[in-house]
């Protein structure tokens, strides 16, 4: 049985108290869907204590053997992985206690993500806190040497030009729509959303799937605004987008997934699901890690967990999923490899 490492385990805190502000905290450049049939299944099984209660580090399972490739396993069967990266990118940063400036991602880090990723072999990737064109080159070429090819590569922003949002897929990409410039007013000023919209289509050997990221507003406050009145305007307009593809067809197989900054019952994640049980609203996957529990952020210097990072899906997907596949990862690399953990979900 192995634990988690120093920086992650609970509650043992995940990283250095730089690294973790520098995340969801990050430097800024500028009514609820009934719950699905999983969601109550999930919410049925014992509950779990919160990490943040536990007395002695909890346990992850021990490292699962990689999957075989999923054209050999089932050819059906699609992987997809949604996970923040905690800052895979150039900025000022301490390295071995020493401010660094224009400093990268620390190999460890990378390394450990390389090998988390790998090993469940998803056919479909999709990032938060992701640099330029070339550090998601970077991932991707690393990810081809530890044995998994995802060669076909998408990346798009907002108003923030150090974090982005990126895609890799083993699968054609058909089209991509840039959202990188959507604008919303609070309190008489005008913004652009940060990091924009991630707005793709893959051709999945069972047809085409809408994937929608997202890297909603930092928690970090600004003199400009209200930091919370900033994710619900977001969450505004990456509902708008949805709504615009749901409109033209509400048939249309959808994934908006990402790190949204905000936990389960707040209004910016029930903006994004939508309307209550109707043809628009999104469903959300409700996952949980190897010992039940359902924390996908760790900020070190509060010692807080959260629920931030979400999988939503529009109706037609409901049927889709592998629903006893689907889970928060827990490997042992998670803790250094970012101060988020990913979400792993298996559909058809």
């Amino acid at each position: 049985m192995n634990f988690l490492p120093l920086r992650m385990v609970a509650p043992i805190g995940f990283g250095a108290f730089f690294l973790a502000l520098a995340s969801c905290k990050d430097q800024e450049k500028n009514a609820w869907p009934g719950p699905t049939v999983e969601e109550k299944a999930a919410e049925a099984a014992p509950a779990a204590t919160p990490p943040a209660e536990a007395t002695q580090p909890a346990p992850v399972a021990e490292a699962p053997a990689a999957p075989p490739a999923a054209e050999e396993a089932d050819p059906e069967l699609v992987r997809f992985i949604a996970y923040n990266l905690e800052n895979w990118l150039s900025m000022d940063r301490y390295v071995d206690g020493q401010s660094t400036q224009d400093a990268p991602k620390p190999e460890k880090e990378k390394e450990a993500a390389v090998t988390l990723i790998a090993r469940h072999r998803p056919d479909i990737l999709g990032v938060c806190e992701i640099g330029q064109k070339s550090d998601l080159q970077d991932l991707q070429a690393r990810l081809a040497k530890a044995g998994l090819d995802l060669p076909n590569l998408y990346h798009t922003g907002g108003a923030d030009d150090t974090r982005h949002l990126g895609l890799l897929t083993r699968f054609p990409i058909a089209s991509t729509t840039p959202h990188t410039d959507l604008e919303y007013s609070l309190e008489g000023r005008k913004f652009i959303m940060g990091r924009g919209v991630l707005d793709a289509v893959v051709e999945t050997p069972n047809g085409p799937v809408h994937f929608f990221g997202a890297h909603l507003k930092s928690k970090r406050e600004i003199p400009e605004a209200d930091q919370e009145e900033m994710r619900r305007a977001e969450a505004r307009l990456l509902r708008e987008q949805v709504d615009h593809v749901l409109e033209a067809d509400p048939e249309t197989p959808l994934i908006v997934y990402g790190d949204m900054n905000e936990t389960r019952g707040n209004s910016a994640v029930r903006i994004l699901q939508g309307p209550r049980n109707g043809p628009m609203s999104l469903g959300m996957a409700y996952l949980r890690d190897s010992v039940g529990t359902t924390w996908t952020h760790f900020w070190s210097y509060q010692d807080v967990y959260s629920r931030f990072d979400y999988v939503l899906f529009s109706h037609p997907m409901t049927s889709r999923f592998e629903w006893d596949h689907c889970k928060v990862l827990d490997d042992p690399e998670v803790g250094d490899a970012s101060d988020h953990r990913p979400l792993y979900v298996e559909f058809r």
